[in-house]
């Protein structure tokens, strides 16, 4: 547990929550998904992401690098030659990029409010400050306060040290769930869009250079290793929160607090390595191409509704294919997957699309799939049973419903 900050310390240790949204804005949850903890480091790319859209890269790179450290959160360590914070992701680093927020000369707490109001519309609700872990935390920031004089000395920030930690702190303690920082962490997925509102909030180059530092330097002295083994950027805080990025995909969020000796959720960790491995999401994958629209069409005739499908069915292709059979009204009869059109697929591809179909037929319905390359080799479902495969002249449709 996170000791040092006494408020921490009495959080319920056992909490494990994870949440996932799609860029498509379908969100997805489990375990303690709703109980609120503070986002901590969690916040600092997404702080990061609001000074490069109002300040620009050159202007935010004046003041922190965008290099991994290999040092611990909270070293007491600037950049050797020009005395900048390495990155931005550890605690000096978010220090200087938390004073550019809403201008240097503004007030700290209209800059708190700006922070609040902005990691609120990520998130799709108004979310508030933990007051009694940010007097906690203020109590016991004697190291982030000699981070502060440290970067006062050197002119890279004009706040007083106080109220730069002050700063700090506060956006550290504001309150969300897993389901928020996933949403939150969507939207720099989905290039600045938050994929529930549809709302606008950041460029997409703004999350593409969020997301490179993230990938080097989000896990702390871990980060190298993370991105070999897991290849999500990533980012975590010491009350137990970590989300990952999937560009183009989905972000995803855990929730628990017992912590490694880098400061990283343990079971966070695993969870996030398990996603990985399980639906293929690892960035660096070589053999996962990832397409956009994978049902090609639809077409129904009578009691027969036959559903055309294309590309890559990875985890992503799945998830939309599933959300729209479930928003389908079939009439009745079969239903069919067509699927000489796949170009290819992975495990969690093909053991999604089985699930959909035993739900449909759990609905009411024939199922069947029409397979010419074999692509779903293993038809077995979840229940045990198998499903139907027919050949396409079993399944063929009219010239008219075509």
């Amino acid at each position: 547990m996170a000791d040092y900050i006494p408020e921490l310390a009495k959080a319920e240790p056992d909490y494990l929550g994870v949440a996932i949204c799609t860029t498509t804005g379908h969100v997805y949850s489990a375990g303690d998904a709703e109980v609120e903890f503070t986002l901590q480091s969690v916040s600092k790319p997404f702080a990061y992401a609001l000074a490069l859209q109002e300040l620009g890269l050159d202007a935010v790179r004046e003041i922190v690098g965008m290099e991994p450290s290999g040092e611990a959160f909270n070293e007491l360590s600037l950049n050797r030659y020009d005395h900048r914070p390495v990155n931005p992701m550890i605690n000096a680093g978010a220090i200087a990029v938390t004073q550019l927020i809403n201008g240097v000369d503004s007030d700290p707490a209209e800059r708190v409010e700006q922070l609040r109001s902005y990691f609120s519309r990520l998130a799709g609700r108004e979310l508030k400050i933990d007051e009694k872990v940010r007097d906690s935390e203020l109590q016991v920031s004697d190291r982030n306060l000699s981070l502060a004089h440290m970067l006062r000395n050197y002119d890279i920030i004009q706040d007083e040290a106080h109220d730069a930690v002050s700063t700090y702190v506060e956006q550290c303690s504001i309150k969300v769930t897993v389901r928020d920082l996933a949403v939150m962490s969507a939207t720099l997925a989905n290039g600045g869009t938050q994929p529930v509102t549809g709302e606008k909030i950041l460029d997409a180059d703004v999350c593409r250079l969020t997301l490179s530092v993230m990938s080097s330097a989000g896990m702390y002295d871990g980060a190298g290793r993370w991105m070999a083994e897991v290849g999500i950027p990533a980012k975590s805080g010491v009350s137990g929160g970590l989300l990952g990025t999937l560009p183009g995909q989905l972000g995803v969020a855990t929730f628990s607090p017992r912590l490694n000796k880098e400061g990283n959720s343990v079971r966070g960790v695993d969870a996030l390595t398990l996603l990985s491995k399980d639906m293929g999401l690892h960035l660096m994958s070589t053999d996962e191409r990832y397409g956009v629209h994978p049902v090609r069409r639809m077409e129904t005739e009578d009691d027969l509704t036959v559903i055309f499908l294309q590309g890559l069915i990875n985890f992503n292709a799945a998830e939309t294919i599933l959300h729209q059979l479930t928003e389908c009204e079939f009439g009745e009869g079969t239903v069919v997957l067509e699927l000489s059109h796949i170009t290819g697929s992975n495990r969690m591809g093909r053991r999604m699309l089985k699930e959909g179909l035993r739900r449909i037929r759990e609905a009411g319905f024939d199922i069947a799939i029409v397979d010419p390359d074999g692509e779903l080799e293993d038809r077995t479902m979840a229940d045990g049973t198998e499903v139907p495969k027919g050949e396409p002249e079993d399944y063929a449709l009219s010239e008219e419903a075509v």
